[in-house]
């Protein structure tokens, strides 16, 4: 399966957001930047995380840092979600 690629330019103009915010979710470590034949790209995939960043920073108002740590919460949660699933599994092998 080919990665598509968004470029990053044609992307803030469209959706009238700064590209420096971009710049600043790839500083954090919350996205990956490609470069193609001299574009700076989003990996398609990264599309939702970008979006839901977005809408924290310009609707909700909340800084980089907390978007950070939002982040982190988020990601800590579905680790534990699949930790109690796999627990879960076990425990019904134990029951039958």
């Amino acid at each position: 399966m080919q990665n598509e690629l968004i470029i990053i330019s044609e992307y803030c103009e469209k959706c009238q957001i700064e590209p420096s915010f971009i710049d600043m979710l790839q500083e954090s470590g919350l996205i990956d930047i490609r470069i193609e034949g001299g574009e700076r790209c989003l990996p398609f995939d990264e599309l939702p995380d970008v979006e839901r960043y977005c809408r924290m920073y310009y609707d909700l108002s909340i800084n980089m840092e907390g978007i950070d740590a939002i982040h982190h919460l988020l990601e800590r949660m579905d680790e534990m979600q699949r930790e109690i699933h796999a627990l879960r599994g076990r425990l019904r092998l134990f029951g039958e």
